[in-house]
């Protein structure tokens, strides 16, 4: 499949956007499954809840932050492709 995002870059820029996007599907899902499985909608969420006593101290504090530290890659993740994407339209 030929995506058009792909076409004014070099193969070496294209390899490296390609697989930051993949770190930022895959730390979004992993997140996801993180908070799923603490049952909680977000990080402050469960911290919330930890806090209260409404769920036990571990493993949920060892979700909120496996939780906490895939959103902080997302992130950063996605900002590096906005510099790269910027970066490469400059040239």
């Amino acid at each position: 499949m030929n995506n058009p995002i792909y076409d004014t870059l070099s193969p070496q820029d294209a390899l490296e956007l390609e697989q930051v996007a993949r770190l930022i599907y895959e730390s979004r899902e992993n997140r996801r499954r993180v908070l799923a499985a603490a049952g909680a909608e977000d990080e402050q969420a469960l911290l919330s809840r930890i806090t209260d006593g409404s769920v036990d101290e571990h493993p949920a504090y060892e979700h909120y932050l496996a939780a906490r530290i895939l959103a902080d890659t997302h992130e950063a993740a996605r900002t590096m492709v906005g510099a790269r994407l910027a970066e490469v339209n400059r040239r």
